[in-house]
């Protein structure tokens, strides 16, 4: 199996599981990390015994790495893809794709320019339950999907209480983007729909601001900001006339957090987890359980993105799909923001 050698830029909680990633799957060597914190790049090199770099324009110019992963606050996701695209590497980018629509853009028009593969990473859509139900879906048996619902609930989570997560200036938002874009990613591959063209939303920030809700994901900085929602909920339109109802929260009094995908198609129905499919036979609602393989999906999709590198594949998702997720993101802060509905257009 062909190596491919890999560089990280951020090793913070996120590089780390990724740096671990690459560690089990052959055809994978990370030979360089990078971060701006003394204490995260050492961590990094310690366990990976790749060469360290504080400046990520140092870090995509090496000759021995071939692709560049991307686990960087969100404003840096374009900036640095943008660099290593036009040093002719390969990307592999966190999601969300990037802090807006416009930093999308720049960054497609720089992958058509190098001619190098770019995916996003969205985990979700390699689960297995995932998979499991696009190979339904994909036969006809839901047939045409008109609604979804589908959210990320979490009931005390709000990460880095105070850090780039909760400013607004470096993340674009707050569970919106951190959360929201797994459930509305998933959602739109699962109905093949990224045809979106308006959108309602409202969002409430409760908990954050009175310093509540905290999770154990990355790093507070006490007394940092918190200028993002801490929840949110949105209606979505499609050009098909398809509607997506998404919620998504940091913290929220409910009974425990969750992850979910239900899909409503006018043949049959359809929940994420447990795989299920609803339908009727001979008259009678119908209930199908579907059975599901054990996948690790951090695993799935960097041995999906080496396999697409390779042989020359187009990966998933396409950066033209991670754009339509973007605008719809972008739109829910903008229509959250104005207190009514706006247009989304690509």
């Amino acid at each position: 199996m062909e190596t491919l050698r890999v560089g990280i830029v951020g090793t913070g909680s996120i590089g780390m599981v990724h740096l671990d990633t690459y560690a089990k799957i052959p055809g994978y060597k990370v030979t360089a990390v990078c971060d701006v914190r003394e204490t995260a790049l050492a961590a990094a090199r310690a366990k990976s015994g790749a060469a360290g770099f504080v400046d990520y324009h140092d870090l995509v110019a090496q000759n021995d790495v071939d692709v560049v992963a991307v686990c960087t606050p969100n404003y840096l996701h374009a900036p640095v893809t943008i660099a290593a695209l036009n040093a002719g590497k390969h990307v592999f980018v966190e999601k969300p794709m990037a802090y807006d629509v416009k930093a999308a853009k720049e960054m497609i028009a720089a992958r058509d320019k190098s001619g190098k593969l770019v995916q996003i990473g969205v985990c979700q859509r390699f689960r297995g339950d995932a998979q499991v139900l696009k190979s339904h879906i994909e036969n006809g048996e839901l047939g045409r999907i008109y609604f979804a619902k589908c959210g990320y609930l979490r009931r005390s989570g709000i990460p880095g209480m105070g850090s780039w997560f909760t400013t607004r200036s470096q993340s674009g938002g707050g569970p919106i983007l951190d959360l929201g874009v797994h459930a509305l990613d998933l959602t739109m591959y699962l109905m093949d729909n990224f045809k979106p063209v308006g959108v309602m939303a409202c969002k409430y920030a409760e908990f954050g601001p009175r310093g509540l809700g905290a999770g154990g994901w990355g790093t507070a900085v006490p007394g940092g900001p918190f200028d993002v929602e801490d929840l949110a909920a949105a209606l979505i339109k499609f050009e098909n006339g398809a509607t997506i109802f998404l919620e998504v929260s940091w913290a929220a009094h409910v009974g425990s957090g969750s992850f979910y995908s239900t899909l409503m198609g006018d043949k049959a129905g359809a929940n994420l987890d447990p795989a299920t499919i609803y339908t009727d036979e001979m008259g009678h609602p119908v209930d199908k359980k579907l059975t599901v393989p054990s996948v690790d999906a951090y695993h799935a999709e960097h041995g999906h993105f080496h396999d697409c590198i390779v042989n020359n594949k187009k990966p998933m998702p396409s950066v033209e799909q991670g754009l339509a997720v973007q605008a719809v993101l972008d739109g829910i802060a903008e229509s959250a923001d104005k207190g009514t509905s706006v247009t989304i257009s690509l």
